[in-house]
């Protein structure tokens, strides 16, 4: 039965990163290959940033409980005897985090989308899907 929670456990933390990364990671519009191919403007850039830093925060603190909660899962993990409700327990606190910081940075680039013009961003949608693919790609699969 430990063995069947391990795999619930490396399945929410690989689903976990999926979602917590919706958009690329870094200061992607100051990168001068993206802004050159976005033809992103110096106000927009500036625009992109102060939505960042406004977001920064919020997103450091909502990684901040995301490890805490994936510490305690790990420890209770590793105690002799498992404490099912205190597993369980953990572990819905592990995903409301998660969720928690997935809508903060979809709010984010929800802003952010709105400093780009349509065509700049149909070009971040595809940057998107291609890395999006690729991280699919790279994820192994569980054996059976």
């Amino acid at each position: 039965m430990s063995r069947r929670i391990a795999i619930v456990f490396a399945f929410l933390l690989i689903a976990g990163s999926a979602l917590a990364q919706p958009i690329p990671s870094g200061k992607w519009w100051r990168r001068p290959e993206v802004a050159q191919a976005l033809a992103l403007t110096d106000d927009q850039q500036d625009r992109l940033e102060a939505i960042f830093r406004a977001a920064a925060p919020d997103l450091i603190d909502l990684k901040a409980d995301i490890d805490k909660a994936d510490i305690a899962l790990r420890g209770e993990l590793d105690r002799p005897a498992l404490d099912r409700a205190a597993i369980h327990s953990i572990a819905s606190r592990l995903m409301t985090a998660r969720g928690k910081l997935f809508d903060r940075e979809l709010m984010m680039l929800v802003e952010m989308r709105g400093v780009l013009n349509e065509q700049q961003w149909n070009r971040l949608r595809n940057t998107l899907d291609r890395l999006e693919r690729r991280q699919q790609q790279a994820v192994p699969r569980p054996r059976q």
